[in-house]
């Protein structure tokens, strides 16, 4: 069942051509990718398709009965709504709904007289049966960290706006949804969480993003934009990387073909009489579309990144003691460490556990408030930040770089010219007077990494480098980041990237705790899991032995010495007296949970207050547990009554 049919559509700006003629159809349950370099049109084909703008040519059409949602790159929402109100915009009646639930609860406890239209809310919503989805919108806000639903959406930073429109659009619970760079400002957790979400769901899904895993865990096919037309691949991320080394490579091979053959023909033109009005027509038609051939472009242009590293002494940086804390709230609590020659740092932890403040702090934007700082002499940081775009719209892309340098010096010992240095960056120069404001958001953060590399930094300092970045030049930035001989830290909720670049992790634990972990992100999961597991393990057993302890059966595990009860030479062992009157009791005990039980369900059923509702479930729950481990024990004692 075809979801999307998108034909013959083209887009361009200022002359500059980003796709056309461009057809593709997408069905139900399809997860596809959009792939290509920066500014070759990614986003704004997802803009066009969510109806945000408009095509120059061509159509595009979703099914009529079908629900769509979008996630875009930056979201915006009206300054005086709240959290819930951003969130919960749908015309659905089952969100509504929940809206006024999620309102009523928030207040019942300060307002009494909120009581009376959260009961008969809670009465739509068992009309509606919206108790489940209400459910699965609180766990969907949980993981995405959105607690302070009352809080005005004019206070929230660029990635709490990124999660609020994330739960916006998986709330609705679209048939189709498009995605944006979604994981751009997730931490580690939540991407996991997102890449099963979505996965497990039945949704069609287009999206943009660099992250690699994701793109392996999630993705069923990849588009991609090259050359102005679009290019459909079976498979997933890495099925796609091999599928395109085949076609580039036959590509190569038909244009070396067509380049010979050309040459050949090209020589039998010549050698023909201009007067001639007898010269074969197929030969001259055919001439045409072979030159077509022959002048494709067959090698792709690539970043490149070969800038001197300015030479590093023995002492390299020194953290003595370190402590910092906001408002109580410890970041750092006493923690030192030696960087060495050559480190390779991942940062790591949930949003909101300091990882930029301890970047600032080591760079000196930010004091600690006790310990101390030692730099080496030789050393020379360069800081790539996440919110920093040093330059104006309307600034030219030649002159953000001439204000660092008219000149760099490779790492052969050559010097570059700024345009020849942009030129490498995939800045051409038709490219490089065009004005900051009509750069694409990779396009930017690009031009901000060759202006932090121009420096020839030794020490490294990457916050989120990944976000907005085209796979290839990723690609580029770690070969480049391999090789680079300075000391590297990292902080990326890029799997890939973190795995591939860095030898260990500082992990950010929470209230101030920093662990020196040896290994890269997999290999902190891994143990992370088998945490996890164990701990579930141990609860387990607890669980099971508390049941059988309430229930009065023995626990082998309480003494060492104790026997089991063994079996009598004539048969199984007879019932003891002290458990015949065990059993008497257990009878009696039943009986007054049942009682218990038929009286509080139906004080339930006669309706209460929504505390009143939730204290009295727990109630039911509890009695529920006892009576089925009151059960258990009186099947026991009965077999050896019998």
């Amino acid at each position: 069942m075809n979801y999307l049919s998108v034909e013959s559509l083209s887009k361009s700006y200022d002359e500059r051509i980003l796709f056309q003629d461009i057809s593709f159809g997408l069905e139900q349950g399809q997860k596809a990718a959009l792939v290509g370099v920066n500014g070759s049109g990614k986003s704004t084909l997802l803009r066009i398709l969510a109806g945000l703008e408009q095509p120059d040519s061509g159509q595009f059409t979703f099914r009529k009965d079908i629900k769509v949602s979008m996630l875009p790159q930056n979201p915006v929402f009206d300054p005086a709504h709240t959290i819930l109100q951003a969130i919960f915009q749908s015309n659905q009646e089952e969100l509504q709904l929940i809206q006024e639930y999620e309102y009523y609860l928030a207040r019942v406890e300060k307002d009494p007289t909120a009581a009376e239209p959260l009961q008969a809310i809670m009465e739509r919503m068992d009309n509606l049966q919206a108790w489940d989805f209400e459910a699965q919108i609180k766990a969907i806000l949980g993981r995405l960290g959105l607690k302070d639903l009352d809080q005005p959406t004019s206070s929230l930073s660029g990635g709490q706006r990124k999660r609020v429109a994330l739960a916006r659009a998986l709330i609705e619970k679209p048939d189709f949804l498009i995605l944006d760079e979604p994981t751009n400002h997730l931490d580690l957790d939540t991407i996991e969480w997102l890449e099963g979400y979505l996965a497990n769901q039945q949704m069609s899904l287009l999206l943009v993003t660099h992250d690699r895993y994701f793109l392996d865990r999630v993705t069923t096919q990849i588009l991609e934009i090259d050359q102005e037309s679009i290019m459909r691949y079976q498979g997933n991320y890495s099925y796609f990387l091999q599928r395109k080394e085949e076609r580039l490579e036959q590509n190569r091979a038909e244009v070396d073909r067509a380049r010979n053959l050309m040459r050949k023909e090209l020589d039998w033109m010549r050698r023909q009489p201009k007067a001639r009005g007898t010269k074969a027509k197929y030969r001259v038609d055919a001439f045409e579309g072979i030159k077509e051939k022959a002048g494709q472009r067959i090698d792709q242009k690539q970043v490149m990144l070969d800038v001197q590293t300015t030479r590093q002494g023995k002492k390299v940086l020194e953290l003595e003691h370190l402590y910092k804390a906001f408002d109580q709230k410890a970041i750092l609590q006493d923690f030192s460490y030696v960087f060495k020659r050559g480190d390779r740092v991942g940062i790591v932890g949930p949003n909101g556990t300091g990882k930029t403040t301890f970047l600032n702090i080591l760079t000196g934007l930010e004091k600690a408030d006790k310990g101390k700082i030692l730099k080496g002499e030789t050393t020379l940081m360069g800081y790539y930040r996440q919110e920093d775009m040093p330059f104006k719209d309307d600034q030219r892309v030649i002159d953000v770089v001439k204000e660092v340098a008219e000149v760099i010096a490779l790492s052969n010992g050559s010097e570059l010219s700024a345009s020849q240095l942009l030129d490498r960056f995939l800045f051409p120069p038709k490219r490089q007077y065009a004005v900051v404001g009509n750069l694409s958001g990779g396009e930017k953060r690009r031009l901000q990494l060759l202006r932090v590399l121009m420096a020839n930094p030794n020490f490294l300092i990457l916050d989120e480098p990944t976000n907005d970045l085209d796979l290839l030049t990723l690609n580029i930035l770690e070969e480049f980041l391999e090789a680079f001989s300075g000391c590297l830290v990292l902080v990326s909720h890029d799997r890939y990237f973190m795995d591939r670049l860095v030898d260990h992790l500082f992990v950010f634990e929470g209230k101030g705790q920093l662990r020196d972990f040896p290994g890269n992100y997999t290999d902190l999961r891994e143990e992370q899991k088998a945490k996890e597991a164990q701990e579930r393990a141990d609860k387990e057993a607890a669980r099971n032995a508390e049941a059988k302890k309430k229930a009065g059966q023995p626990f082998a595990a309480q003494s060492k010495t104790a026997k089991p009860a063994a079996a009598s030479a004539d048969g199984p062992r007879k019932i003891s007296y002290k458990e015949r009157r065990e059993l008497a009791q257990i009878e009696q005990d039943m009986e007054q949970l049942e009682e218990q039980k038929a009286a509080l369900i139906e004080k339930m059923n006669g309706g209460g207050s929504h505390e009143e509702l939730h204290t009295w479930g727990q109630e039911l729950q509890q009695l529920e547990q006892n009576l089925a481990a009151k059960e258990d024990r009186w099947l026991e004692l009965s077999e050896l009554a019998d």
